[in-house]
């Protein structure tokens, strides 16, 4: 059809996974290495997490397990709390970036336990969740309780850990799912 017809053609139906009303999530690719057996993430996923979610004397929580993060937080120079989720009654402090592996260690409901992040958290703060492959239900309810909390879903981060083994069914153990959720200012300025 010549640009100059003034016939106007209606826009493609959408497809996917879309909820009515949100926009979608953009989706990133990183190539990482794979975890060690009973830790959260490597040393390449705590770096790049750190890098891309902080700025220089940002406190980032740490709830995972293994000390991956934390040399990444000394390396970038950022301030951390190291905080075991398992006592009662955190002692937060407000952070820019808090960093879990899911489902977390804490006894707490999940819609308590992001509500404990989001108070956490400065405006525009993130949460970072690291899911293990294989539940593909997992990231969904993460997801709603994250949002039930006032916690808004801004990015999922595919960590491609694991090559494909020929000849064995790999789609979802090659790969660990990372949700980045974050807080946002509510309209009015008042935030709370």
């Amino acid at each position: 059809m010549p640009m100059t017809d003034r016939k106007r053609q209606q826009a493609p139906v959408p497809v996917g996974d879309m909820v009515s009303g949100d926009p979608p999530v953009p989706i990133t690719v990183w190539p990482v290495p794979a975890p060690q057996r009973g830790e959260t993430m490597s040393n390449a996923m705590g770096v790049r997490l750190v890098h891309n979610l902080t700025h220089p004397s940002d406190l980032i929580t740490d709830l995972t397990a293994g000390p991956q993060l934390a040399r990444a937080i000394i390396a970038a120079h950022r301030r951390s709390h190291l905080q075991d989720t398992r006592p009662l009654g955190w002692e937060w402090h407000t952070a820019t970036l808090i960093v879990t592996g899911w489902p977390t260690s804490d006894p707490a409901e999940p819609g308590d336990f992001f509500d404990r992040c989001r108070a956490s958290l400065v405006p525009g703060g993130c949460v970072a969740v690291l899911l293990p492959h294989g539940d593909v239900i997992l990231p969904v309810d993460a997801i709603a309780a994250a949002k039930k909390a006032g916690l808004a879903y801004l990015q999922h981060i595919v960590a491609a850990d694991r090559p494909p083994q020929r000849g064995k069914n790999t789609q979802l153990d090659i790969h660990t799912d990372v949700l980045i959720l974050t807080r946002t200012a509510e309209i009015g300025g008042c935030d709370g």
